[in-house]
This record gives structure tokens, sequence and C-alpha cells, in this order.
């Protein structure tokens, strides 16, 4: 009988035999869609009532990222190389503990391993050791029967690894994934499912790969498609029965408590980083870490002024400090804590990325600077297991103590290591332990190498003993965060040609128009039939009411809370005109329509100017409490920064008008932050079709407010001004057909920005950290915006931003083929 959890009595080892019901999801080689796939799996298994965890082989810490976040439990990883192979089976059962079926997402190719090791650390590898089924993820995009050739031979290649099934991904028709399945009939391997082209999901990329799900604002929106796509074209029944013939597995459960045991009955606190820019870290590592005896606190470097209240150690994992080093530079308040503490003898380790925090500088920005050495990006990617030994006592091992771990980076550090290295590795040292406080002992273990402490337990307690013996550290001093913003009383009059200058006016002919944040695909056959068929009607008076119920419904309002406009221009022309304000103020730098339409209206506007050095992030306190009117763009143009809901709100104030211009909120995924469901007094939001909808000369936005604001405006506006393509327009896209077809616009907006925000970082150019719009902000430097339209590109100046200078370019998001030719007119401008 059966035992609960799924064990079966003792096997012949001594453990209790596991039933597992698990699948492996490999592929012929790296770029066929595994992530998509076996994510997918795990997020509409979980929607159908399975409770399922998620793996990965192989070392990496951004797919497990997505896994947990599709499966709701931490996604872990299953790696030979790090961990020894007698650990997978048990590494796997502990994963999967109180789950009914577990995914295991393979890397690169089925039969791909560590170079030299005969498929040691393949897929194939974990596969054998855990005894576990394969399904496999093709692409099929470039070839037809030939795919059964690919898929005879992946079956043949080793006759132990039990490839059950196949998921075809990117089929371009019908007819063409007729043709694959008919040709793998003869090969026994069952078809369970096909993709086509377009419904793929795929993460953004940048230079280090996938960009984590914890940097994604649309990670959970498109989890939620992807899952719905997943169970509608894959037969997840046959998947779960495939996984269900998985033999019983005979080993024991991994457990961090049997690893390791606290030395004292303290509960020492160690310091993790967290946040967007350190998303890299083993799930075991923080168990071992609690079994060991310390209580886990997280900060983020990016928005934390200070260390959680008596640390004892820190724990620096991987990450994208490159990424975000504006973040990073601007938290001054807790590089000088990490420097105070670390200083004292706080045992610290770094990895990766967690070495470039502690260095002085990464590409000019500064850092916290407890490691005398300064870090650049390179074009050149490290990637690459690693054996590593100790050279002398250090925080994590004695002298002559062995270990494995990887490297993956893009970055060099001068100097490589200190006169104490951290590791050998490949008979170099590399690294720095240092002892900051002159403790006798090293305190500080900071390198490229990362490692998964379950494979090295005694690493983990080692750091915990010296945990353990270290006082906790309070960051007495006072801290000042740095003010966001600055207020300028003084406004240009109206006619400054800076704020009427547009990105039209920098595009021409023969320039590749990188200028104007319009969406650059083709006009939907529904968007263009509904225009047309408005001309129909053009001998009669345009009505917009059609257009305003059809808002309304798409947005959750009623229709008296919906002004139609011609653009955001004719709203912002109407909130100028709608009081008599006394204390207007536009949030810059953004798009200066409204300033411009408030100064014609007679009105002296004050600016509150955000700062680069806080990331041009909205701080609501340094707008003036006397502000009757405050106007932010979100997300931002140029910045492209998307401010916080919370934020937003915090702005209102009785009395008070707020105007959120959420022009390109639809370029968000899910629309994250948008208030134009919300309902509280004086808001307004104004949107536009313009941009996603590549329809500038139509002239279609709309207001959304509270009845008596609309009524308001509604007194101010010209007859008639709305025309009825304009109508037109605005009612076929809040359509079903509009809704989802924006969906996948801002998807691929997301996976166009990434390449292009990916192209910039390897330059070494700074912009504005996690941009979320259409554009990029690009800190260039002086003479670029005319070196690239004399190179043929028209990009968009941002010295007519307020608050921008000559050294500030605006890049529009285009596809990647563009993009790419940019970036290398870029790099031959900088060599």
């Amino acid at each position: 009988d059966q035992a609960p959890h799924g064990y079966r009595p003792e096997g012949p080892t001594g453990h209790r035999v596991v039933a597992l019901p698990r699948l492996v999801i490999a592929a012929p080689a790296s770029g066929h869609g595994k992530t998509t796939v076996a994510t997918g799996l795990m997020a509409a298994l979980s929607a159908a009532g399975h409770k399922v965890s998620g793996h990965k082989v192989g070392p990496d810490y951004i797919d497990p990222g997505y896994h947990a976040l599709a499966t709701g439990l931490p996604g872990r990883n299953l790696d030979p190389h790090l961990v020894g192979e007698d650990r997978l089976s048990p590494m796997l059962l502990a994963g999967a503990q109180a789950t009914d079926i577990a995914i295991i997402e393979g890397v690169m190719g089925l039969y791909d391993g560590q170079i030299g090791g005969d498929g040691f650390a393949s897929t194939a590898h974990v596969a054998a050791a855990t005894l576990s089924p394969v399904v496999l993820v093709v692409d099929i995009s470039h070839a037809s029967r030939s795919i059964a050739a690919v898929v005879h031979g992946m079956v043949a290649f080793d006759n132990s690894i039990r490839i059950q099934g196949v998921i075809l991904n990117k089929a371009g028709s019908q007819r063409h994934a007729d043709e694959v399945c008919r040709a793998l009939e003869s090969t026994g391997v069952p078809v369970l499912g096909v993709l086509q082209r377009d419904d793929g999901i795929v993460a953004p990329s940048r230079h280090l790969g996938l960009v984590p799900a914890e940097e994604r604002e649309d990670a959970a929106h498109a989890l939620d498609r992807l899952a719905v796509q997943i169970a509608a074209k894959v037969d997840l029944g046959r998947l779960v029965a495939i996984a269900r013939q998985a033999p019983d597995l005979d080993a024991p459960l991994w457990n961090a408590e049997d690893e390791v045991t606290a030395p004292s009955r303290r509960r020492p606190v160690v310091a993790i980083a967290g946040g967007r820019a350190f998303t890299f870290r083993y799930t075991e590592t923080e168990e071992l870490l609690r079994a060991a005896g310390c209580e886990i606190a997280y900060f983020d470097p990016l928005a934390d002024e200070s260390l959680p209240d008596n640390t004892a150690g820190i724990y620096l994992g991987g990450g994208f400090p490159e990424v975000h080093a504006v973040g990073i530079t601007s938290n001054r308040p807790l590089r000088e804590a990490l420097h105070e503490a670390i200083a004292a003898g706080i045992p610290t380790v770094a990895e990766c990325a967690g070495l470039l925090y502690l260095c002085r500088t990464v590409d000019g920005s500064s850092m916290v600077g407890s490691i005398e050495a300064d870090a650049v990006m390179t074009p050149q990617l490290t990637l690459s297991y690693r054996s590593a030994v100790a050279s002398a006592d250090t925080l994590l091992s004695p002298a002559g103590g062995r270990i494995t771990g990887h490297e993956f980076h893009r970055t060099t550090v001068n100097p490589a290591s200190a006169t104490d290295p951290a590791w050998i590795v490949d008979g170099k040292p590399t690294g720095f332990s240092l002892d900051p406080a002159g403790t006798g002992k090293p305190t500080v273990h900071a390198s490229y190498l990362h490692t998964h402490w379950a494979g090295y337990p005694a690493v983990a307690q080692r750091f915990a003993d010296a945990v353990h013996r270290t006082p906790g550290f309070r960051h007495e001093r006072p801290v000042a965060r740095p003010r966001s913003a600055h207020i300028d009383r003084l406004t240009p009059p109206a006619h400054t040609p800076g704020l009427r200058h547009h990105g039209d006016a920098e595009t021409g002919d023969g320039l590749v128009d990188f200028a104007v944040n319009v969406y650059d695909g083709h006009r939907p056959d529904w968007l263009q039939q509904a225009l047309e068929k408005s001309l129909d009607v053009a001998h009669l008076y345009p009505n917009a009411s059609g257009a305003e119920t059809a808002i309304a419904r798409r947005h959750g309002r009623s229709p008296n809370e919906i002004l139609a406009t011609a653009g955001a221009a004719e709203a912002f022309g109407l909130i100028a005109r709608m009081r008599d304000w006394r204390h207007p103020v536009v949030v810059h730098p953004q798009f200066t329509e409204p300033e411009v339409a408030l100064a014609t209206a007679g009105h002296t506007v004050r600016r509150v100017l955000l700062e680069e050095a806080t990331g041009f992030m909205l701080d609501p306190e340094a707008v003036p409490d006397e502000a009757d009117l405050v106007i932010v763009g979100n997300p931002t143009n140029p910045t492209s920064v998307l401010h916080p809901v919370n934020t937003l709100r915090s702005l209102a104030r009785p009395g008070r008008i707020l105007v959120v211009d959420e022009a390109f909120i639809d370029a968000v995924p899910g629309e994250k932050h948008s208030l134009a469901q919300s309902r509280f007094p004086g808001l307004i939001v104004i949107r536009s079709l313009t941009k996603m909808w590549a329809i500038p000369g139509v002239r279609a936005g709309y207001v959304v407010a509270d009845p008596r604001l609309i009524t308001e405006l509604r007194n101010l506006q010209t007859p008639w001004s709305v025309s009825s393509s304009a109508a037109a327009a605005m009612a076929a896209c809040m359509s079903d057909a509009a809704i989802a077809e924006a969906t996948v616009r801002a998807n691929t907006i997301t996976q166009h920005r990434a390449v292009l925000v990916g192209g910039l970082a390897e330059l070494g150019l700074p912009i504005v950290h996690s941009p979320t719009a259409p554009f990029v902000l690009v800190k260039a430097g002086e003479g670029v915006h005319q070196s690239l339209r004399e190179a043929g590109y028209a990009v968009r100046r941002a010295d007519t931003f307020p608050g921008l200078g000559p050294a500030w370019i605006r890049i529009a998001v285009r596809r990647p083929e563009l993009t790419r030719k940019l970036i290398t007119t870029l790099r031959i401008g900088r060599e």
C-alpha cells in the first residue's frame, strides 16, 4: 500500500521509496523554447489544480525565478558539477515534497554537458540519475520532415534516456505542423502538442541571457497568458500520465538540518541583498543558514537606506549591479552603511555581482568601495564550470579546501585579486580574501565564483560559525536621503522653441526613425477597416458618444466618466482653461505639451525637476503642498520611468487636481500601475491611442475622471472637435480583439526594448534604470545626437525636455534587426 505523501515502504537501501511523478523538458539545442514550454507547463498544471515543483538542470539562476512564479514554490537547481550526482535525487525529492508532479527544465541540448566531460552535468545525465522520462521541445520553424530525423537521432543516441513525447514549437501553419506530425509517426514518439510561431512568449534578454522575473513588471501577466496557451495546445492529461510512469526513487530526502548545526543559541541576522539588482542565489543556501541558527533578513540596495538591525553577516549574491548602477550609486546611505559594517569586521560573502558591488566603481559608477578595485563591462562573456582551491584559510574554506562552481559575467575587475585571493582557479589567483578590521582572520570573501552550498555544506557551516561569533552591527550615524527633485519657478514663454520641439521634427528623408514613439508594426485589419468605414459618414457631423460608451466599458466606468478628445493635446488645453490655477505644477523631465498649454492659457508654471541621481523617480514630498494642479506622466516621457500607483495616490490632496498622463501605459504589459480604473477625488487620467496603434494623424485620445470634472471639461470643448475617424478608432481599439492585440504588442515592445537596453549596456552607455515605455533615455554624451544623424539615424534630442541637457538622447524601441544596426553604429562611433 502506498504511504502518505507518495512514500512507499523502505527499499533495498533502507530509504523510503518515493513515488514522484516527474518529467524532464529537454531540447535538441538551446533556443528551441525549453524555458517557455517548461514554465508554461508549470503554470498550466498549477492552474489545473496540480501542486507542481519546478527544477532546473545546470547552474542557471534566472529560469528558477520564472518557475517560482509559475508554481508558487521556490525554484531549485539540479547540477551534478555543483552538488555531486549522489545529491540529485535527494534534492529533487526535497523540492517536490507535498507536490504531485515535478517538472525539470533541461539545459542546452539534451546531451550537452561539461566540455570534455562526455555529457557530465548534461540534461541526459540528470534524467538518467533521477530516472526521469523526457519530453522534447523542438523548434520546427526551419524544417518539416527533417524534424523526424532529429528526434529519431535523439532517441537512438542513448537508449538509457526515455524520450516519451515531443512538443512542436513555432509551427508556421497547420499544414506545416501536420507534415511534421506525419513524419514523426515513424519514430514512435508521440506528439503531445503544437505551438504556433506566434504563440510563444519569450522573456526579454540582455547581455547575460533572460531578464529575471523579479525585474519584469509583466512577468505574472505573461505567465497567465502562456498558461492558457499551453493548456489549449498541449495535451496535459497525456503529459501527466507519462510523468506518473516514472519509476519510484529509492533515495533519502535532502534536509538542511542534517547538513549543518547551530553553533550557539543565538539567532544572529544574516543580511541578504535582494530586490531587482540582486536576484541570483540558491534556495538551499538560505535553508542551510537557517538550519545553522541564523535569521535571514533581506535588504534592497536600490531602496533601503540601512542594513537590517543587528546584522552579523552579509551575503551578496549575483545579479545585475551594472544594469542598476544609477540606482545603486544614488543610494549613498546604504553604501556607507555597508562600507562601515564591512570595515567593522562583519563576515561578508560576495559572489560575482556582490564582488562588483563591493568594488570602488562599476563602469565609473560609485559602489561600496570596500575592495580596492574597479570593474568594467567587456564584450567578452565568461561562462564556465570551475574547480577551485583555497590557498590559505578564508572565511569559507580552510587552506587546501576544494570546491566546484561556475562563472557567468561580462565584466572584469582590476586588479583581479588581492595578495590573499579568495580562490585559486585553474592555477590563477582570483578574488579577494580580506581582513579589513584587523581581526587576524579574513572576514570578507569576494570572487566571481558562484557556488552551491548544498554541495559543500561545510562552507555554510564555516560562514555560520563566523556569524555566530560576531556581535550585531547597527549603523548609528544619521542618514539623509538625497532630494529627488527641486522646484524651478521660472517658466519660459510658451513660444520657446524647445518646449514645442517634437520627435517628428527629427525625422527626414533617408533617416532611420528612432525618434518618434509610434509603434512600427502594421496597423491591424480591424482598425484599418474601421477607419475606412468612418469615411462613409464623413458627410455627417461627428458624434463621439458611441466611442465614449466603448471606452467606459473597457475601463469599468460609466459613460459620464469619459470624455473623448482630439488626442491628449486637446485634453491638456482643456485642463489649462478649466480653472484659474494659482499654483500649477508640472513634474519634469516630461512631455512638454502640458506646460505649453498652461503657459498659453496665461498660467505661471512651477516645475518639479526630478534628478538623475535618483533615477528620475518621483518623490511626492518634492511637490509643494500649495500646488492646486499637478501633472505627471506615467510612464514618463522621456525617462521611461513607471511610477507606482501608491506614489501617485499620495499626491492627492483636498482642493488639488492630479492629472496623470498615461499616453504610454498601454505599452506596459497588464497596464500595471494604471489609474484609469481608480476613483479618488481630483483624479484626471489622460489616454492617447496615437502611439500603440500608429495613428498620430487621427488625433484620438480620451479623459477618464469623475462626472463633475468631465462636465467641466466638456463645457470647454469645441463642438465636434473629435472627428468621425477618431471616434471610430476609439471604439475599435476598445474591442476584445484590440485588447488581445494590445497585449501582444506590449509584450513585443518589452522584448524589443530588452535588445536595445542590452546593447546599450554592453557599450557602457548609462540609461535610466528599468525603462518601461517604448523608448529609452540614454546619457550618450554631447554630439552623439548629431553624429547619429550624420550616420543616417534620427533619435530624439533630449535637451528640449526641462531638466535634461545635450548629453541625453531618447531612443525609440524598434525591431531587433534595426536596433542592432543602431548599436553597431554607436559602437563604431565610440571606438
